[in-house]
């Protein structure tokens, strides 16, 4: 006994429970046909879209022994998605399944959605877990689907346990919806706040403000200043980083370069939104004349080139560092607030 079951329960087997357990068939799929031939791929998250399920013909001498019934549940034996399973209703056309599936017919003193439920619970997939063959393509075979121990209850609490079930399940799905909604909504959000921010409507203008075009004469004084402000406030003025940021990117990692002295540096897996992961930190030579350009000091923001583009980190450490040619460094030319420039 697995675990303990109400007195009134009883253990038993998928084969003690079902008066069939069938593979299917080997058919192409095509186009057009007299039957739909529903396969693995067409089951996603428990539903079939069947009007993509190909069609496919097959003898009907022997058809009748493979049509799909409602309350029949199908299981993958074989695959990455094997002991996946899938209950079902509501069929609008003939169809039959393909090799890669078993069908299970329960006995009518069972209910198919008890059985399709429990072949979705914590113990039902330690049994497929452990029952599971082969290395490179695991399987489940009838015989071993077959062996499988359910606990089975009364009739009548069958009922009332789908019916549970049921109302649970839904409530789940709605706050699993829920959760999608809200992280569309906090995305939106984010992106609004740093839209107003880089506008200059997410704080009140203080007129006392120094004009930024002041500011970009003292940093750079052949800054290019663009008189477009018709989104931003009049003491604004939009340029481009080049003017107010030095940029360059690291060193490129060339194992037959062994010049230099060893040194720690950066690689975009350890750049991430305004954080760093030194878990893995590499070394690799740097010449004397290479360390200007590829070295991090305290203050530079540093931005992704490939991988997650665009991911971008301040580096506010007290100690320096080297940097891998896919990391691109922009350092002030100036007083800046650079986390202005990281948020925009």
């Amino acid at each position: 006994m697995p675990f303990e079951i109400p007195d009134n329960w009883e253990w038993t087997t998928i084969n003690a429970i079902s008066k069939s357990i069938l593979y299917g068939v080997s058919e192409s799929a095509k186009t057009n046909g007299k039957y739909r031939l529903l396969r693995i791929t067409d089951i996603q998250n428990n539903s079939v879209q069947w009007d993509s399920v190909p069609y496919t013909d097959f003898d009907e001498n022997k058809v009748k022994s493979y049509l799909l019934s409602e309350g029949d549940i199908l299981f993958a034996r074989t695959g990455a998605t094997v002991g996946k399973s899938y209950l079902v209703q509501e069929l609008a056309e003939e169809a039959i399944y393909a090799s890669y599936l078993i069908r299970v017919q329960t006995y009518d003193a069972v209910l198919p959605q008890y059985v399709k439920f429990y072949f979705e619970s914590g113990y039902y997939w330690e049994q497929i877990e452990q029952g599971s063959v082969g290395v490179g393509q695991p399987n489940v075979n009838g015989t071993i689907l077959g062996n499988l121990h359910i606990p089975i209850p009364p009739m009548h609490e069958q009922y009332r346990i789908v019916s549970e079930l049921l109302k649970w399940m839904g409530i789940i799905d709605v706050i699993e919806l829920g959760k999608t909604d809200l992280q569309t909504i906090i995305k939106q959000a984010k992106s609004k706040i740093l839209d107003l921010a880089i506008q200059g409507k997410l704080v009140a203008q203080d007129p006392s403000d120094e004009p930024a075009s002041e500011l970009l004469k003292r940093i750079n004084p052949k800054a290019e200043i663009t008189c477009d402000n018709a989104h931003y406030p009049k003491v604004w003025q939009k340029t481009i980083l080049g003017d107010i940021f030095n940029h360059n990117t690291g060193k490129a990692l060339n194992s037959s370069n062994k010049e230099g002295i060893m040194k720690d540096y950066l690689t975009t897996s350890n750049v991430y939104w305004n954080k760093f992961d030194f878990s893995v930190i590499k070394q690799m030579p740097y010449k004397e004349s290479e360390l200007d350009k590829c070295t991090v000091t305290k203050g530079d923001l540093l931005v992704c080139e490939g991988g997650d583009i665009g991911r971008a980190a301040i580096w506010n450490y007290d100690f320096d560092i080297c940097i891998q040619n896919h990391i691109h460094r922009l350092r002030p030319k100036g007083e800046l607030c650079v986390a202005f420039y990281y948020y925009s």
